[in-house]
């Protein structure tokens, strides 16, 4: 077995494994506000990262934690992870799997502005192509909604955080970071449920579900960084776009979403100029090789 074809096999697990987490997380958005969501997977999956961080050696304290870059991720984690999970209880499943769909899209074009990396003329047009996508989902002046809106606004968060992993210290482990990102969200749900009120405590049920979803959401981060480490990057990532199809079927099993024609247009136009993209940063690289070389 090659080494690209078991880090696709793994990209596609944790594809899977994040449909699954945001499907859970979306069954449980009916019984518990967002803040007690946000404060219960942040705790869980503080507390598996910090294992993992552990078992692989890393400090869990170290001063580059201070630097400016890392408050950055957290607050954009907290921003992507809070509308994201407002989304799953305002919107359908499939919409919101679909707008997440253009992530890498925005990360391109934030590592144009902020890191100056070159894109050509071609990737800029299809990072527009996207956005074109993008307006297709969200139909704006026609029923855009308040989830849809939600599911962009986490998308966008998502993506800087993502931009903000690439600039933090190299010192610091994908682990380290992800305690700390998820360390964050405990307080910004404790600030967010004592603005909206109506806590419960959760039923055991409830508990179960968002520490499965925690445990699976960890477990996909891990396989998503292991097929990073695999694989070729360029011909791993493409992968990403598997998470719609999942997303698509659980939310059609499980919630008996039946996406319309838009949706999956405009889902399509994302995923096309994104594996487009893709491909063409990996043509760009090799060509940046040769010329090197």
């Amino acid at each position: 077995m090659s080494s690209n074809f078991r880090g696709a096999a793994l990209m596609v697990a944790a594809m899977a494994g994040f449909a699954v987490e945001d499907m859970l997380l979306k069954s449980v958005t009916d019984e518990l506000q967002v803040g007690q969501i946000l404060i219960m997977f942040g705790s869980f999956g503080t507390i598996l990262f910090a294992l993992l961080a552990r078992s692989r050696g890393d400090r869990l304290l170290h001063p580059n934690l201070l630097h400016p870059v890392v408050g950055a991720k957290a607050l954009a984690e907290i921003c992507g992870r809070l509308f994201f999970t407002l989304s799953l209880a305002l919107a359908p499943l499939s919409t919101v799997s679909a707008l997440l769909q253009a992530t890498p899209l925005v990360v391109v074009a934030g590592a144009a502005i902020f890191f100056g990396e070159r894109v050509g003329w071609r990737r800029w047009t299809a990072i527009a192509t996207g956005f074109v996508g993008v307006l297709i989902v969200l139909r704006p002046g026609v029923e855009l909604s308040w989830g849809a809106l939600a599911a962009l606004a986490g998308m966008l968060g998502f993506a800087l955080r993502d931009l903000a992993t690439r600039g933090a210290p190299k010192t610091l482990s994908n682990l380290v970071l992800g305690v700390y990102g998820f360390l964050a969200l405990v307080p910004a749900g404790a600030v967010l449920l004592a603005v909206t009120g109506g806590a419960v405590w959760p039923t055991s049920a409830a508990f179960a579900t968002v520490g499965t979803a925690s445990v699976v959401g960890v477990a996909a981060y891990y396989a998503l960084t292991a097929a990073m480490r695999v694989g070729e990057v360029a011909v791993v990532t493409p992968f990403r776009y598997t998470r719609l199809v999942f997303a698509l079927i659980l939310a059609s099993i499980v919630f008996a979403e039946r996406p319309d024609a838009m949706t999956l247009l405009g889902s399509a136009v994302i995923v096309a100029s994104g594996i487009y993209t893709l491909l063409r940063s990996r043509r760009e690289t090799q060509l940046t090789v040769a010329q090197d070389a």
